[in-house]
């Protein structure tokens, strides 16, 4: 990867990790619990049941992506960061832009499927 691209990629994780951060602090605020009296304007009891349920897995997604962000970043200076685990070939800087995590090139991330 050249050192442009790298520098890029790692402003772009940053950037992510920030509006995650963001994202999770208003998931946690909706997945609250709902208290048995409590109907928010027209939302029923079910239905603000149903929308924190939704943003309680929301919630954990966005702590599951912000983990592999972070994972991301620490081994970015790594020199075998962006190649493929499977063949060895670069991973294209284009998916890593998509999947900073990636550590699998599309062709073999294709064959484990």
């Amino acid at each position: 990867m050249l050192q442009g691209e790298k520098e890029k990629l790692e402003s772009h994780i940053r950037q992510e990790i920030e509006a995650l951060k963001k994202d999770i602090a208003s998931y946690k605020q909706a997945a609250r619990p709902v208290p048995p009296d409590n109907s928010i304007g027209r939302l029923t009891r079910m239905e603000a049941i149903n929308s924190k349920s939704v943003s309680e897995a929301s919630l954990r997604q966005a702590k599951n992506n912000l983990l592999k962000m972070e994972r991301a970043l620490k081994v970015i200076d790594d020199p075998d960061f962006g190649l493929c685990m499977e063949c060895g070939d670069p991973i294209p800087f284009k998916r890593l832009m998509v999947l900073p995590g990636s550590v699998l090139c599309v062709a073999c991330a294709g064959k484990k499927r």
